[in-house]
């Protein structure tokens, strides 16, 4: 009898175990996306990329957005949903690239892999890995085009800076610094926003990213000087409220407008003419490439390794503009990745 109850007990432990190692194996991977918000196209493609990558490998994927650019507070509370859900792998956009730092460790202390996408964080290796543009890069880019496209004039050129945000993330001012480092202007300390002392900057506006901002910001600085003739964008949204600013005053035709994003809707304005050039970025190869990541990492706790010589996995970037300058390197608006177009090549880094 007593042996018979030991055999009836050790296969009842063994069925139990059995079951939860099976559901274990049947229980997906989860991971979660969290954006700055959810109307930007750069993030809109960004979401689609991390679907459809997450659906192809049996990830279960929980997406969040900021209500606007710089939503720290959501971008917070999503960050404590994530690890309360027991996420393996989390990808973020930072507003605040220095507050998030604390939820951030919090994650990675509860085993969770921690990506950051487009936007480094502050210091960058609070994260386990970065996936972006080399925003310097972006920003020089269009700096280097707008120098060339002005020639002689860029000496008497009056600039307009529409950046993100008040707390100035690691973004903000990797592309503003990039940009004045571009079209030749010393701009003291590459880390700081604002202290350059070069008199053809107008002055600097907050945008949040968007339109309207991008609209304020442009009133703003033409109210000081109604003579600007170029205006530095962070991206495509800001770009098109800028030159609605613009139109409104009649002086559209007066102004180049430079951007960063290289989404549809700004490759159009580029066609369109109200966009002179935009460094293109590629968000959805962010977003397929970070969850790829959570699945190894979920798989064998295999992390993701930086770009060689950099501190991040570089993305890829190159100039769109249908005004090439120069021997430029450029991407014609109509042209689709990796297609030549008569006279004109690619720059930058894919």
């Amino acid at each position: 009898m007593i042996i018979k109850s030991s055999l009836r007990l050790s296969l009842a432990a063994s069925v139990l175990a059995l079951s939860a190692g099976l559901a274990a194996a049947q229980d997906p991977v989860k991971a979660c996306l969290i954006t700055k918000t959810d109307i930007n196209p750069f993030f809109v493609k960004m979401k689609e990329g991390a679907t459809a990558k997450a659906q192809e490998l049996g990830i279960e994927l929980m997406s969040f957005a900021g209500k606007i650019d710089g939503d720290h507070e959501t971008q917070q509370q999503a960050m404590e949903s994530c690890i309360a859900a027991g996420v393996k792998g989390i990808l973020i956009t930072a507003s605040d690239t220095k507050a998030i730092t604390e939820s951030v460790g919090q994650a990675r202390d509860a085993g969770i892999l921690v990506i950051a996408l487009d936007t480094p964080l502050d210091p960058i290796d609070a994260a386990d890995a970065t996936f972006a543009t080399d925003n310097r890069e972006a920003g020089r880019l269009i700096g280097a085009w707008a120098a060339g496209k002005m020639g002689a004039e860029a000496e008497n050129a009056k600039i307009a800076m529409l950046d993100l945000s008040a707390s100035a993330p690691s973004v903000d001012v990797l592309r503003d610094q990039g940009f004045l480092e571009g079209f030749g202007i010393d701009v003291k300390d590459n880390n700081v926003i604002g202290d350059e002392e070069d008199p053809r900057i107008v002055g600097h506006d907050v945008t949040s990213g968007n339109e309207e901002g991008g609209r304020q910001a442009m009133e703003a600085l033409m109210q000081k000087d109604p003579g600007i003739n170029l205006v530095y964008t962070i991206n495509e949204p800001a770009a098109a409220g800028a030159y609605e600013a613009l139109k409104s005053f009649g002086m559209e035709g007066n102004a180049i407008i430079v951007s960063v994003d290289g989404g549809c809707p700004g490759v159009e304005n580029v066609k369109a003419g109200v966009i002179g050039a935009t460094s293109q970025q590629y968000p959805l190869k962010m977003a397929s490439m970070g969850i790829e990541a959570i699945a190894a990492f979920a798989k064998d706790g295999t992390k993701p390794q930086a770009t060689e010589g950099l501190e991040f996995t570089d993305t890829g970037v190159n100039l769109v503009t249908d005004q090439p300058v120069g021997r430029g390197r450029i991407r014609h608006p109509q042209q689709r990745l990796g297609q030549t177009h008569q006279h004109q090549t690619f720059f930058g880094r894919e």
